[in-house]
């Protein structure tokens, strides 16, 4: 234990979310000068990850880490909640964000503009990248739902400014449905906080753990189902998930990566934190079971189906959610433990595969699967960089995603329901056709030779070899996601301790009135 007051700790806290935005407004003012972007860009995230890490450290050993901002008193004032939870969603954020943005300097303007040769990304690329860490950063710390609502629209239109980055004719259709979808969920999110309100007489979320106890049983659970059916849109959880896969594949490589690795899962955080701290019951629990498996199996069932590599990725998306969500019905430590676990290793997997795609159309000229073959042969270090997340997400032992859906089963076992039985199944069956998925990527894009007749459906002009400043970043991920397999226990430790005392829920309110709930 640290001699360190915890105080000293809370100051680090609205650091994630300030020292972005301060380098959003310093990116914008050097928007001509690319070199002055970069370092700002990269220096702000990688202190970001430090900080994130510090947090994470504070949290685990004295609690809660709490702000008021402006010294304004909760429920006042805005209050700033840095929990186990929060704190591992922040360094395992920060932490792909910079790889990303290390790849998209790498990678240089080409994959923004199609129409330009030049080496520097759009001058809008760095801001945007910044309001978007910010925007995820405001939605894990908030401590009450109006800001968490903030927190989706800061990173909700910094999303609609990268997915339409370089202005082509795909893009600009892939933008118009992910922006009506997106201000849907979010006008359902903003329509249950003034339900909440009406109901309660605030939103501050450990003050709304008491109020809503207080509701009669059918407002309580209309909004639950409100703000339910909020986060699921955002999460892409079935049957609001089809907008997924026709948006995210159009967008360039980087920006398709940060998309499938963060942003879905803010929508699984919300879920979780609202399913912990503000409606314990379970009163829901079979819908979201229903609701997980169809998830994974109407998922991965598109996925198989799939040509392109980009398309058939954003279908295992919307397929392993359903994992997440799995853990969260369950509503016990050990799936609560297991889904916080599932996230984690999630978003560093499903973001390095985003980027290997990435690789594969700058090496190959395309993701289409029929285009391709022989990349083994032709880069053997891409072979590798695809084969170690993929077998990841597949669920072979022993990666961490093995370990995940190990622990979602066991909590499953022990519910000991034949619903509960239903999704293990189904989480077999997912996880198997994942791994079809995979190999049928592995075989016919990297170990098949070449024919002919795909040498000649390639579009040689597009081809070129793989820089160090692309490949550096996603072998550091790679890295990264055997790591987690590494330090798996340790991991599986902070998740077990998160998830008892989201559950008691006692840690998160006294740490916001330590004095009582007024």
């Amino acid at each position: 234990m640290s001699g360190l007051h915890p105080a000293a700790f809370d100051a680090l806290v609205p650091l994630p979310v300030a020292l972005p935005l301060v380098g959003a407004g310093i990116t914008i003012a050097a928007g001509r000068h690319t070199r002055i972007q970069r370092v700002v860009s990269v220096t702000v995230l990688t202190v970001v990850l430090g900080v994130s890490g510090a947090l994470l450290w504070a949290a685990d050993h004295d609690g809660p880490q709490v702000v008021d901002v402006g010294g304004w008193p909760p429920p006042l004032g805005i209050v700033l909640v840095v929990d186990r939870l929060a704190a591992l969603m922040l360094v395992v954020s920060s932490l792909v964000t910079l790889a990303v943005l290390l790849y998209s300097i790498g990678q240089g303007r080409s994959s923004f503009d199609d129409e330009s040769d030049g080496e520097a990304p759009l001058p809008i690329f760095h801001p945007t990248m910044m309001v978007l860490a910010a925007g995820v950063a405001t939605t894990f710390v908030s401590g009450d739902l109006f800001h968490i609502y903030v927190g989706f629209e800061m990173l909700l239109m910094a999303s609609f400014v990268l997915l339409t980055l370089g202005g082509t004719p795909p893009r600009v259709r892939a933008g118009v449905t992910y922006v009506l979808v997106s201000m849907l969920s979010s006008l359902v999110f903003l329509v249950a906080i003034a339900l909440v309100y009406a109901a309660t007489g605030t939103v501050n979320l450990a003050q709304l753990a008491g109020r809503l106890d207080a509701l009669p049983s059918g407002t309580r659970l209309a909004l639950q189902v409100m703000l339910l059916l909020g986060f699921a849109i955002k999460a892409a959880v079935f049957p609001m998930s089809g907008w997924l896969p026709d948006s995210y594949p159009t967008a360039p490589a980087p920006v398709t990566a940060v998309f499938a690795g963060l942003l879905t899962k803010v929508g699984v955080y919300a879920i979780i934190r609202t399913q912990t701290l503000l409606f314990p019951d379970g009163r829901l629990t079979d819908l979201l079971l229903w609701a997980s498996l169809l998830t994974m199996l109407v998922g991965i069932l598109g996925a198989v189906a799939q040509d392109d590599l980009k398309r058939m990725l954003s279908f295992t998306l919307v397929s392993h959610i359903g994992y997440m969500t799995f853990g969260i019905a369950i509503g016990s430590v050990a799936g609560f433990s297991s889904a916080i676990f599932y996230v984690a290793h999630h978003i560093t997997i499903q973001t390095t595969l985003f980027l290997v795609a990435g690789l594969v159309e700058r090496r190959g000229g395309s993701t289409a699967l029929s285009e391709l073959g022989g990349l083994a042969r032709a880069a053997p270090l891409l072979g590798v960089l695809f084969f170690i997340p993929a077998m990841n997400l597949a669920g072979i032992p022993p990666f961490s995603g093995f370990l995940g859906k190990v622990g979602l089963m066991e909590a499953g076992a022990a519910a000991g329901t034949w619903l509960a039985y239903v999704l293990i199944a189904g989480s077999v069956v997912t996880s198997l056709l994942t791994l079809y998925a995979m190999s049928r990527v592995w075989g016919r894009a990297f170990w098949r030779a070449p024919t002919d007749a795909v040498a000649a459906m390639r579009r040689p002009q597009r081809r070129g070899a793989l820089a160090a400043g692309v490949v550096a970043p996603t072998a550091a991920l790679v890295v990264v996601g055997v790591g987690i397999s590494v330090v798996a226990g340790p991991l599986f430790g902070i998740t077990d301790r998160s998830a008892t005392d989201m559950l008691q829920r006692t840690p998160y309110i006294q740490s916001v009135y330590p004095k009582g709930v007024p």
